[in-house]
Order: C-alpha cells, then structure tokens, then sequence
C-alpha cells in the first residue's frame, strides 16, 4: 500500500495567511521527503479557515521544490471556472510539474462558493458534467473548438490565426491529458462508478465514516465491469484523519484534548455539513435523528491516533473493514505544534506504514497458499 497526502486545511481563525500558506507548503516538502508517492489540496474562495483559495496556483509554488512525488488538484469545482481558463491553467501546471500531476475535479461542496459564483441554485452536477467534458474537447480536438454547451459556449473561430499561436489553447504534458481522479464524499456514490466507468480514479473523503467508505469498493467494481476495466483495487485512494505520536498520552491529548487541531477540523466540518443538511455522511444508520448526533461520535469513529504500532493495528482493522485501497492518504490539519505534527508524518512513513505493509503482504502470502 502506498502512502499520500491530502490536505484540506482548516486552521485556527486569525492566524495570518502567510504563515498558514508557509506551514502548508512545508507539509507538502516534508512529505515528498518522506517518500510520500502523491499530494492532493483543496480549495475553497469563501471560507477564512479553508484559505487555500486556488489548488492549481497552491500547486505552482511548489515546482522545482518538490523532488519525487506526484501532485494533485484536491479538487478543481468545476461549475465555478471557465471551463477554458481549466484547461488552460491545468496544461500549464503539467508542465511546470514535468508532468507528475493528478487532475482532480468535482463539482464542488462549499454552499458559500456556490452562491458566490451565481450557481447555488443550478444543477452544480450537470455544470461539472458539461465542464469536464468541455476540458477533454479543448484538450483533444483542433482549435477553434466550437463547444456549444448549456452552461459555457467556447470557440476561437473569429478570432484563430493559427500560423501564429493565436486562438490555440495549449495541451498538457502528459498525453492526452492527466490523470483524472474525483473525490467522493457521498454513500453508494454514483459519481464513483461513473468515473471507474470512465477510467478515473476515486478518492475516499476523511469525513465519510468507515461504514459508507466501504461502499465505494462495490461502486468502483461496478464502474470498472461497466468500462470495461480490470478491477484494480490499487487505484483506490482513502483519505484519513491520523495522528502518530512516541506515546499514547501525547496522541491522546494531541489529536483529542484541549485546543486540538483534529478537533478544530471536525468541529468546523461538523457544523457546516450538519448546517448543509448533508449529516447522512457522519450517521451509520440513516435513521439516526439530527438530534443525536454528536460531535464525540464523529470524532471517535474519524479520528486514528497512537503509538505507531497501535495506529497500524487501527489502520490494518479499518482496512479490513472498508476494503482491499491501494494509497492511503493522510489527511492534512493544522500545525498547532509544529515538532509534533511533523513527528507525526515522520512515524507515519518510517514506522507505520512499513508494519501495515508486512502485516498485508504476510496475510496474502497466506491467503494464496
């Protein structure tokens, strides 16, 4: 199993924007010297604590510093951008990635940007639809395009001299174009099978309790008989909320105690998805009233910590539980101490995951026996 990065930051209000811009920058170096295989950051405009306002500009600031591992979009909302400025900015990053980039999308989760960009109202799901497909035409057809959609209409034909460049969107480094991952964040998501169907890969959001993450196996399975892919279980990627430490009180208090950023990070969330009638995604019983949902609950079942070895032993059970992924993806928060936050990921990489791998090849050289 493969180890990544995804990061969603939710930090502490009032804390100031460079240093929070810096602070994340410098988990993305640490874990590319870690030997994490691949990075993925989010971004949202209308939120003081998520204050990544553009993943694909968050992204550039890395090239030439990152050595080994692949980045990611985590995820470009479709419905609030051009569908030609995407295509543009993502063959630009390519390229100033040497190609090691991972193209993310969806349609985006965050009311406020919505309403902000003037799509709150509209079918954000068919927006995504028609964006992506626009990308991929822009991307694999000749200028002047000439893309007549519901929402965007795209064409250079008055304006193309293509002797000399003009009207001619550029092309990505990798042919014909990145790959193409989604986030899914919903139960028995539909949104996964399509993509498999289509030859995307899926992310497992950190916020989806075990139980529903579990049902994106059997919708990636299904996505691939429908494409007519060989189910490759490696292409599935699962994001989760873990924390290492050298002791259990420090994991303890760290990612549970007062002023915790794990509890920072949940507490926001909790209230925004609740607020957004979207609690489904916390309760393992769809029947659970609003009423009684708590915020411990959530924190008990989305929240990992301990010693390296008890973080394995919890790591391995959860795999089990959900299903054979083939990257997990440890899920970003704020610094609120940096040495131990960095500790975390150093343990993580060095001590973990080394003991999750032993204890998985162990149990298929068993199983094939």
């Amino acid at each position: 199993m493969q180890l990544g990065f995804f990061t969603m930051p939710i930090h502490p209000l009032g804390r100031d924007w460079r240093e929070t811009l810096r602070e994340d920058q410098e988990a993305f170096l640490l874990a590319d010297e870690l030997g994490f295989s691949e990075g993925y950051v989010g971004e949202h405009v209308t939120d003081l604590a998520e204050n990544i306002t553009s993943c694909m500009v968050f992204l550039a600031s890395l090239a030439g510093r990152i050595k080994q591992m692949r980045l990611g979009t985590g995820t470009v909302n479709l419905p609030n951008i051009h569908p030609a400025a995407v295509a543009a900015q993502i063959s630009m990053l390519d390229h100033l990635l040497d190609g090691k980039l991972n193209f993310g999308i969806s349609p985006g989760g965050l009311l406020s940007d919505a309403e902000v960009f003037g799509n709150l109202d509209a079918d954000r799901n068919a927006m995504f639809l028609e964006g992506i497909e626009a990308v991929l035409k822009i991307w694999t057809t000749e200028a002047p395009y000439n893309i007549d959609g519901k929402y965007w209409k795209i064409s250079t034909q008055r304006t193309l001299l293509a002797d000399i460049g003009q009207g001619i969107i550029g092309r990505p480094l990798q042919r014909p174009h990145p790959p193409v991952v989604i986030t899914a964040v919903a139960p028995y998501s539909k949104g996964v099978t399509a993509a498999a169907a289509r030859g995307w890969e899926p992310i497992s959001a950190n916020f989806l309790m075990p139980k529903w993450v579990g049902t994106h196996k059997t919708s990636y399975e299904e996505g691939c008989k429908q494409g007519g892919r060989a189910v490759d279980f490696s292409n599935w990627r699962v994001a989760k909320s873990v924390f290492v430490a050298d002791d259990a009180k420090t994991a303890r208090d760290y990612a549970r105690g007062e002023g915790s950023p794990y509890v920072h990070y949940f507490r926001s969330l909790f209230t925004k998805l609740v607020k957004n009638g979207r609690s489904n995604l916390f309760k393992e019983d769809p029947d659970m009233p609003d009423a009684d949902l708590t915020l411990e609950h959530v924190l008990d079942r989305l929240i990992i910590s301990g010693t390296p070895d008890e973080v394995a032993d919890k790591l391995l059970a959860f795999r089990e539980e959900v299903g054979p992924f083939g990257t997990l993806l440890y899920a970003g928060h704020d610094w609120r101490d940096p040495a131990l936050a960095k500790r975390s990921m150093r343990l993580m990489a060095e001590k973990v995951m080394p003991a999750m791998n032993a204890a998985i090849g162990h149990s298929e050289s068993r199983a094939a026996e």
